[in-house]
């Protein structure tokens, strides 16, 4: 295993209008040595298909496909155990990264001796950063009240995430936040960094889409309950 290759866990579903842009925020980071990992989960647009010229094209883009939609949270898991790098990054279909996000993580990682980064991000709907006062207080404290981590964000070492036995499957939605949550109470340390290094599309997107269910489980985190499913 590369002692610096990073895996990129990228799942798409139905998402043909922004997944190239995503993609391509991935390949043209000026770390070079990554493997990007897509998983099409059941997609019935043209996604898997975008996807797959793209990894024609480069050999470090990999591809897998569900044959049904599992969902965010199992798909991520499949990818996990796909990967092959020391570290493991997380990209959503329709974000996109800043070209240094994957250099600036590691270098951050490293130099402050932790084992999970995250980086802010600007909205694409306000041009807002977030999370915004929030970061200014302590994580572990703001993680028992609510969830300021950009889940796409994610730059952490693979061995603490199997650590914990990766996504927790029972939770469809806010598995970020669980996974955070199982990692702070674990012992690891988690840091959000100052820097803005991502862009987070909020138009017509999950936290949009499924604000209801994504705060049920959020719930479910803070109380330390199993979900009913």
């Amino acid at each position: 295993m590369n002692k610096n290759l990073i895996s990129v866990l990228l799942p798409v579903f139905n998402g043909e209008e922004d997944i190239h842009k995503a993609v391509l925020s991935i390949l043209n980071q000026s770390h070079k040595n990554f493997e990007l990992l897509i998983i099409d989960d059941g997609s019935t647009d043209r996604s898997y298909q975008i996807c797959m010229n793209i990894s024609e094209q480069d050999n470090r883009v990999k591809v897998f496909k569900n044959p049904n939609n599992l969902g965010l949270t199992k798909s991520l898991n499949l990818l996990i155990k796909e990967s092959n790098g020391k570290y493991l990054a997380r990209q959503d279909s329709d974000d996109w990264s800043e070209d240094t996000r994957l250099e600036k993580q590691l270098k951050f990682l490293n130099e402050e001796n932790i084992d999970v980064v995250f980086a802010r991000s600007v909205r694409n709907d306000t041009q807002n950063i977030f999370p915004r006062f929030s970061y200014y207080l302590p994580l572990n404290f703001v993680l028992r009240f609510k969830n300021p981590l950009i889940h796409g964000t994610m730059f952490a070492k693979k061995n603490i995430i199997e650590k914990v036995g990766g996504y927790d499957e029972e939770f469809i939605y806010s598995q970020d936040y669980k996974l955070a949550y199982d990692l702070v109470n674990s012992g690891f340390k988690l840091k959000i960094m100052k820097n803005v290094l991502y862009n987070s599309n909020f138009i017509n997107n999950i936290s949009t889409n499924k604000k209801k269910e994504q705060e049920y489980y959020a719930n479910c985190v803070r109380k330390g309950l199993r979900p009913n499913q």
